[in-house]
């Protein structure tokens, strides 16, 4: 019999994640490297695993990621949301209206909701998107 599956999409700034859930022994994989060695921080590893230690599931399953784009911190986002995503599929025949269901721990910390914030593009005349030249009176 094949192991049960969720898969979900994360997505913030310029990174997008494809995550699959499976049931395990908490082993988080990303990009085939294992997530201690793929994130130079331990803030990102404790950041993305979010979702899983407020549900109480660090040892349940283990998470394949395949992520590009962006940087490290918007990867992290991305994972995150991701396995928020995934954790919902995987909790949606169950009572939503109960205090421990998945839906109500992750919503109360903003783990739902995707961040849309981007980088705003950059205008002509400017150095950035809002910084201009220094001005000069002589």
């Amino acid at each position: 019999m094949a192991k049960q599956s969720w898969q979900a999409t994360g997505r913030r700034k310029q990174s997008s994640a494809q995550v699959i859930l499976t049931s395990g022994t908490g082993n988080i994989t990303i990009n085939g490297v294992d997530v201690n060695e793929y994130m130079p921080y331990q803030t990102l590893v404790m950041d993305l695993k979010q979702p899983l230690v407020l549900t109480n599931n660090e040892n349940r399953f283990d998470v394949i990621v395949t992520v590009k784009g962006g940087g490290f911190s918007g990867q992290t986002g991305a994972i995150r949301l991701g396995i928020a995503r995934a954790l919902l599929k995987f909790d949606e025949n169950t009572d939503q209206t109960r205090d421990d269901a998945y839906r109500k721990i992750l919503k109360s910390a903003g783990m739902v909701t995707r961040d849309p914030r981007v980088k705003e593009r950059k205008k002509y005349g400017l150095r950035k998107a809002r910084r201009a030249p220094q001005f000069s009176k002589r």
